[in-house]
């Protein structure tokens, strides 16, 4: 896990850090802006892109078109940008996955640095662990000892393999010497459609994606993934908390382009998306108090 965290922190500052040629980008956007995701509809990227295209397209002068291109652990995304025209009209939304990618994938048909010019960062966010209302997993003690007396007999579902949600679950089995039987999902709705169902007795999550579920009562939340509670959620406690030790996972996200997308594109871009999130209603909107605003 700590590579993981390295690598993630060394992409975000080679990225940010790599502009490209300076050149004037007065006219730029004469057309509608892509922004593909590498997430389906209705998750924690999904949810946090379509709630900041429009004011960002206000600022920018022309739509940004929200494009789900989920699989792979993200990667399906990032490629098909990777190989975009650098002009301007083909971003992406990426996540922490980005990242984790990098990782654990032995080859990528893109390179995680080289092939991208970062714009700007949007917000970092926890995860939370969800269950059932009527599960009798109330806490995260009771899910550790429940794991420890039938390995394998307990599931968690994910977004699927490589994700944030994945490895956090992955580094909570690797804490507490357990093991859970790991159900990834393309999308979050299907997610939390198999918790539903029982198919899967524990989630993990981004809180975008079921803050709202949870403060409506419909899915119990028993833990959130980060150091300190996220304020939405003050009486649920964090996985340290709880007793996993040095436990603290957090998601980003971040909007991108093709390398060599020319500095003035990736600079406007920026200066848009910190407008942007300083908007009070942007935040409101997303129930995340964690957006960037530097």
């Amino acid at each position: 896990m700590s590579r993981i965290v390295s690598l993630s922190i060394g992409i975000g500052a080679a990225a940010f850090a790599a502009w490209a040629f300076p050149v004037h980008a007065q006219d730029w956007p004469a057309r509608p802006v892509r922004m593909m995701i590498g997430a389906g509809p209705g998750g924690g990227t999904d949810i946090i892109a379509r709630i900041i295209a429009d004011p960002l397209a206000k600022h920018l002068g022309q739509p940004v078109v929200i494009e789900n291109r989920p699989g792979a652990g993200t990667t399906l995304a990032s490629e098909l940008v990777s190989k975009a025209e650098p002009d301007g009209y083909s971003a992406v939304l990426m996540s922490a996955g980005h990242a984790v990618a990098a990782a654990i994938y032995k080859t990528l048909r893109y390179d995680s640095v080289a092939d991208f010019q970062a714009a700007s960062l949007v917000a970092e966010i926890p995860l939370v662990l969800i269950t059932r209302n009527d599960s009798p997993i109330k806490d995260v003690p009771t899910l550790i000892q429940r794991a420890r007396a039938k390995p394998d007999g307990l599931s968690y579902g994910t977004g699927g393999v490589g994700t944030t949600m994945h490895l956090s679950a992955e580094l909570l089995q690797q804490i507490e010497g357990i093991k859970l039987r790991h159900i990834p999902h393309r999308t979050a709705p299907q997610l939390v459609q198999a918790l539903e169902a029982g198919d899967v007795d524990v989630v993990f999550e981004t809180m975008p994606a079921v803050l709202g579920q949870i403060q409506g009562g419909t899915r119990r939340a028993i833990a959130v993934t980060t150091a300190a509670r996220f304020p939405g959620l003050p009486n649920v406690p964090t996985l340290a908390e709880s007793g996993v030790r040095d436990f603290n996972v957090a998601s980003w996200y971040a909007v991108a382009f093709p390398a060599k997308t020319p500095a003035a594109i990736v600079a406007r871009t920026s200066a848009a998306v910190a407008a942007t999130v300083k908007d009070a209603d942007v935040a409101k909107r997303a129930l995340v108090p964690t957006f960037h605003r530097t």
